[in-house]
């Protein structure tokens, strides 16, 4: 690679693309995207409209209905989160690398890694402001595993939270947990037993399930993990790469490379997020 080539838009794309890979509380189905493209630049806000519920009511030939004004209830995503990364490659280093053609794709990919570690966690710790994890619960036994996806099931269940894209996210001793039982390896990993883009490793109990280790720790006194399940209405998440740039170091024979991505989450619909604390996860 060299400044001559260097086309910051392609290297934003393909950071922004890599990221998106590697993320998983961030990642389309967990959270929402519908204000991704509102996002410009660091130090904005997004103004979220939750549209009111229609009413529902009894209808009586040739009498009038009820009915209800629609209405809007705003909510603000700031987008105040920035992470900034930057790589120093020297003309003697690049001129013995091999692959030097698929250079912005390895920078491209392991930036996107670190930063997905870093906006994964803080939008993690959104979700788990939003919920109340009850009692601490210790998951020592395969069987207990999967009995609390079950139970993290119908407390999505009571709160009238669609069934259809519920997701969990687990850490990777949980996830061990499950493999061990017949009901998560027989048939809840339907989709071929390998870990996918954004840390997709299964189903079970009605959850696309997730493997992360950036989920957060929970509350109590017992150093447990905090498991939140839940459904992309709850969340709404929205980023950019916002400034990449190549330059020439002024006293070295180096080439710098360096971006900006910003970023923002909301929980939006708390209803539709639970958790548990987890203790042996």
């Amino acid at each position: 690679m060299s400044l001559t080539n260097f086309v910051p838009a392609v290297y934003a794309a393909s950071t922004l693309a890599a990221l998106d890979e590697a993320l998983a509380y961030g990642s389309e189905g967990v959270t929402n995207r519908d204000y991704e493209g509102d996002v410009s630049d660091f130090g904005g806000s997004v103004v979220i409209n939750t549209v009111a519920d229609p009413t529902i009511e009894n209808y009586v030939p040739y009498t009038n209905l009820a009915g209800g004004n629609a209405s809007t209830s705003p909510q603000t995503m700031n987008i105040d989160q920035k992470k900034a990364w930057s790589l120093n490659v020297d003309d003697v280093d690049r001129a013995q690398a091999r692959d030097d053609n698929d250079f912005v794709t390895k920078v491209s990919a392991r930036a996107a890694h670190l930063l997905a570690k870093s906006a994964d966690a803080y939008i993690a710790a959104q979700m788990a402001a939003a919920v109340t994890p009850g009692a601490e619960v210790t998951v020592d036994a395969a069987n207990e595993a999967y009995d609390l996806l079950v139970d993290l099931r119908t407390a999505l269940s009571q709160n009238d939270v669609p069934i259809d894209g519920r997701w969990v996210v687990v850490t990777p001793a949980f996830h061990g947990w499950l493999l061990k039982d017949p009901r998560f390896v027989s048939s809840g990993d339907a989709l071929g037993g390998t870990t996918r883009s954004n840390g997709v490793v299964g189903n079970a109990a009605g959850f696309t399930v997730l493997e992360s280790n950036q989920v957060p720790n929970g509350p109590g006194a017992g150093a447990g993990r905090l498991l939140i399940a839940g459904h992309a209405l709850a969340t709404t998440y929205a980023d950019q790469i916002t400034k990449v740039e190549a330059l020439r170091h002024p006293s070295q024979f180096v080439d710098i490379l360096r971006g900006l991505h910003v970023y923002g989450a909301k929980v939006v619909r708390p209803s539709a997020l639970v958790a548990r604390d987890v203790i042996g996860a």
